[in-house]
């Protein structure tokens, strides 16, 4: 195993051991919230993402992502570097990072990851070598997708307290 993989294996158990972001936290006043629920059917691993959003002039920003789940170390800590990357974002601008993560991941290892974009994030280019376990990867991502559209277009408006949907859906 080389250099750079040995420090991406690291990232990754640090993020495994100490789980940015983990816990479902109560959304602050006057955010809309959503959240998702997702499972990958291949291992069982399983993740919560709760998304709330709050308004900086025309723009919707990620202020807080809180999420749980059960699995994997690469799908926990790929949670874990998810949550770095896009609280404080605008909306647009965490897309665009869950867009560059799945092509990173899918990549099948052939793509140089863009450290300065992703992050702890780009530990994972190693992970599109092994088809089986991109799902576990993208578990996180895909439910904080999920939980951002569902925000952005019909998320309530939460008045200290309670956050709206929840679906079980394959990742």
């Amino acid at each position: 195993m080389g250099s750079l993989d040995q420090l991406y294996q690291q990232v990754i158990l640090d993020h495994y051991r100490e789980k940015h972001g983990f816990g479902m936290r109560e959304p602050g006043t006057g955010t809309r919230t959503a959240q998702s629920h997702q499972l990958n059917p291949l291992c069982g691993d399983e993740v919560t993402v709760r998304v709330a959003l709050g308004r900086t002039g025309a723009d919707d920003v990620v202020q807080d992502v809180s999420w749980v789940g059960d699995g994997c170390s690469i799908s926990l800590a790929s949670t874990s570097t998810l949550h770095d990357l896009v609280v404080g974002e605008t909306t647009s601008e965490a897309g665009a990072l869950v867009g560059a993560f799945r092509a990173m991941v899918r990549a099948r290892g052939a793509a140089e990851p863009d450290e300065e974009l992703l992050g702890d994030a780009a530990a994972f280019v190693g992970v599109g070598r092994h088809a089986n376990r991109v799902k576990c990867a993208m578990l996180g991502w895909t439910a904080f997708e999920d939980a951002l559209k569902r925000a952005v277009v019909d998320g309530q408006l939460s008045p200290g307290g309670s956050t709206v949907s929840d679906d079980e859906e394959t990742a």
